[in-house]
């Protein structure tokens, strides 16, 4: 049996994969090892749980709240709110853990359970063996008044959008904004945040019914997004997806705005007004080669790490360093969250455009994006991935052809059951050419 915690926690189909049994075991579980601390401090460990709306969240969420209440764990149930609200709680609450169930980015019919340690951060793989070596392990059960709690923490989106316009450095005056929310956990806070702030706000896919998440809408389907922000003449969109851990627009012309586009808007922003630390910015191996050399231009440190979030917390910890983010919209603000962010996200790169007057499709060409195409090949052995020599030879072959001016990276998902296939080259025709003849190699030598 492979390793149970993936990239992101652990995913799978609700129900099949994800089930309600597995859900309790793995609360038990986490509550044993993370609800230590609360138990060495002399207090009953405490829990935030939220979820996004998803209907196989209300049974697994159901699920959670008694395996950690069964450990003698008291539970706050926030409800449905964005993954990094729940973060932000936990270490706002001084709770000892928290848990969030949503599949993020993934169809409706998936679902999956994060889990937070005390401070509001992602676990890391060290302790997330220990969560999965206690699962189905013999314990002594609480009894009577030593079994948790459940009470509805009912202000808990209050709390949320207080702290997300406590970091505001301008408000968004004068600004049309469209916001996607993916039918998903921030269909209430995001245009709320907005509005907060003092934009004009039009709301798109927030209107959650339990099976309409991500399903044509959001970061993943930015046309609707760019389409609306033609229609209402809007200076930006807005895109979140399911748990709004990302963000990602469109410009007034309805241009696609990626997660390096943003992330360089912010690192220049912050650089700007003397905020951003060792003027250094963390990104992945994903990140666009045309991010990488506005960077080096403007002075800023390139910090690369692994695909994940938590792999760019984790190096932005390590080197003091305060900016860091995924192409894929994730961007973690650190001081002002523990994680990924989107709505937090959405409100700085709205705040930029507000004081510089300047549209985000300027502000936005500070960088060159490289044509990248990426392909997803299903249905091969990722088992055998590593040890591919006839793979080694083909990334080598295609990195060769592209030369200084391309870029190739083969790699398993972390959060899907396939295989990454990444090309950047100064066509888009060729970078498509060597995508799909290395995509047609990983299917010939992991079949």
């Amino acid at each position: 049996m492979g390793r149970l915690f993936g990239t992101d926690g652990v995913r799978g189909l609700a129900n099949r994969d994800l089930t309600a049994e597995l859900a309790l075991d793995l609360s038990v579980a986490a509550a044993h090892v993370l609800g230590d601390a609360g138990e060495f401090a002399g207090h009953r460990p405490v829990a935030v749980v939220g979820r996004d709306p998803r209907l196989s969240g209300e049974f697994l969420s159901a699920a959670v709240t008694a395996g950690l209440a069964s450990a003698g764990v008291d539970v706050l149930d926030a409800g449905v709110l964005p993954t990094p609200a729940i973060a932000h709680l936990t270490d706002a609450l001084g709770a000892d853990l928290g848990v969030m169930l949503s599949a993020s980015h993934n169809p409706m019919p998936d679902n999956g359970i994060k889990f937070f340690a005390r401070g509001g951060v992602k676990l890391d793989d060290v302790v997330e063996d220990a969560v999965e070596a206690r699962m189905g392990e013999p314990w002594q059960r609480p009894t009577a008044g030593s079994v948790g709690r459940i009470r509805p923490l009912s202000d808990a989106a209050e709390r949320y959008l207080a702290h997300l316009l406590g970091t505001l450095p301008h408000d968004l005056s004068g600004l049309r904004v469209v916001v996607d929310a993916a039918n998903g956990a921030a269909a209430l806070v995001a245009p709320e945040a907005l509005r907060r702030a003092g934009a004009d706000v039009i709301a798109i896919h927030c209107e959650p019914d339990g099976l309409n998440i991500n399903d044509g809408c959001g970061s993943t389907h930015l046309g609707p997004l760019a389409a609306a922000v033609l229609e209402h003449g809007a200076d930006v969109g807005i895109a979140h997806d399911g748990d709004a851990d990302r963000c990602l627009a469109v410009d007034d012309r309805g241009e696609v705005v990626d997660g390096d586009q943003i992330l360089a808007v912010l690192a220049l922003a912050m650089r700007d007004r003397g905020a951003l630390a060792n003027d250094a910015v963390v990104a992945t191996v994903m990140s666009n080669l045309g991010f990488r050399q506005a960077m080096v231009r403007e002075g800023i440190e390139f910090v690369e790490t692994a695909v994940g979030d938590r792999y760019v917390l984790e190096a932005m910890r390590a080197g003091g360093h305060n900016l860091g983010g995924e192409q894929s919209g994730h961007v973690v603000l650190l001081d002002h969250a523990t994680t990924g962010d989107g709505v937090l996200t959405a409100l700085q790169l709205l705040a930029r455009v507000a004081a510089t007057g300047r549209s985000l499709r300027d502000l936005a060409a500070v960088m060159d994006r490289l044509p990248q195409v990426l392909v997803n090949v299903r249905g091969v052995d990722r088992s055998r991935f590593d040890g591919s020599a006839e793979l080694a030879d083909a990334v080598a072959g295609a990195q060769a052809e592209l030369g200084s001016t391309g870029r190739v990276l083969l790699r398993p998902s972390g959060t899907e059951p396939l295989i990454r296939v990444m090309v950047e080259a100064v066509t888009a025709e060729q970078a498509q050419a060597v995508a799909d003849r290395l995509a047609d190699d990983v299917r010939t030598a992991l079949a």
